[in-house]
């Protein structure tokens, strides 16, 4: 039967559609432009780092900007293909990317967790989770807390107020336009006390999404937090 199935629904590639030997994969020429980060990376927001990996180094912008988090780790860079790969995961109604891309967040999570650790997807408005029919961050979660062997809380967070697009923000204003508009959802502030709550997002632009998500799960009593996004962005070079 599964033979069956292969042959009427083939393999394909994630990124482009094409032929590959196994399901949810990339074909070679889309693992060659999808820019894993596998070597020295930020150890607080992921962002790729020169050198030689097995330090634990500070990119620029984490040694001037206090995070609220203790530990961030980040899959992808955000461009070529691991941007096609975010934006149809966030757009494009490709909800069959999140549990490949999940596994790919586990290899460089795993060293954040802790027995107890709660996986919490960033919020999305109700309007907007409405309109997109699913929060991808949630979809991320949920295949990563599995992966993972941990718990997880889809609405333990909530946006309070609608937020603008912050494309083509500044960091200031995007800081300043999700100052409190988060926050624990009723009822759920109890599952996050006291424990390592690992934050989950789809793509880590200036982190201020991820700083607003980390001061609620703080405020509701979680001991420390950490991040998990599917891609980051970095500077051009």
């Amino acid at each position: 039967m599964q033979t069956l199935v292969q042959l009427v629904y083939p393999p394909r590639c994630l990124s482009c559609g094409g032929l590959v030997e196994t399901d949810f994969g990339l074909c070679g020429a889309c693992w060659r432009e999808t820019r894993f980060i596998t070597g020295l990376a930020c150890d607080v927001c992921g962002a790729p780092l020169p050198g030689e990996s097995g330090t634990v180094e500070h990119c620029d912008d984490c040694l001037t900007l206090a995070r609220p988090w203790v530990g961030g780790r980040a899959a992808l860079v955000y461009a070529d293909v691991g941007r096609r790969l975010v934006l149809a995961l966030k757009h494009g109604d490709r909800q069959d990317i999140a549990a490949p891309a999940a596994e790919w967040m586990a290899r460089v999570s795993r060293d954040m967790v802790t027995p107890g650790t709660l996986a919490v997807p960033v919020p999305l408005h109700l309007n907007r989770h409405l309109a997109r029919r699913y929060n991808q961050s949630a979809l991320l979660a949920r295949s990563l807390a599995r992966t993972l062997g941990i718990d997880w809380c889809p609405d333990a967070l909530e946006r309070r107020q609608a937020t603008p697009l912050l494309d083509g923000k500044t960091r200031a204003q995007r800081f300043e336009v999700l100052s409190g508009r988060i926050a624990a959802r009723a009822g759920r502030a109890g599952l996050m006390a006291g424990r390592r709550v690992l934050l989950v997002d789809d793509v880590m632009t200036t982190g201020a999404t991820l700083a607003a998500c980390a001061e609620a799960c703080l405020s509701a009593g979680a001991q420390q937090v950490c991040v998990s996004v599917l891609a980051r962005v970095v500077k051009d070079p």
